[in-house]
């Protein structure tokens, strides 16, 4: 699986061209981020409650990538983060989030989510 961020608000998947935030299996499935459970709890979807992050915990994975927008608007709540306790888990600008992933899939079981806006 090969990811790119040509721009603001577009990530290329395998020369596929998603216009929307994404999440990404390890077993390669990307899908839709279900980002109203946080807007609806948040009044923002740039807080990645609990409840959504459950919504992804449906593969075992070792390293959760969470590309936090251009400019890192997108943050895990603590209580997302204890979800995943023990886990590794990467906060990134997205830029830097898609060469990370990059670099991790294959190697690691890698479960990305990808605000691709600010």
């Amino acid at each position: 699986m090969r990811l790119e961020y040509p721009a603001f608000g577009k990530i290329i998947v395998d020369g596929a061209t998603y216009e929307h935030d994404i999440v990404l299996y390890p077993s390669g499935k990307v899908e839709r981020r279900k980002k109203k459970i946080s807007k609806q709890k948040h009044g923002t979807s740039h807080k990645l409650d609990p409840e959504e992050l459950k919504e992804y915990l449906t593969e075992d994975f070792d390293v959760l990538v969470v590309g936090t927008g251009m400019y890192g608007k997108l943050s895990l709540l603590p209580e997302s983060r204890e979800l995943i306790k023990g886990k590794e888990v990467l906060e990134l600008p997205t830029k830097k989030a898609v060469e990370v992933f990059n670099e991790l899939y294959g190697k690691k079981k890698v479960l990305g989510i990808f605000h691709i806006t600010c």
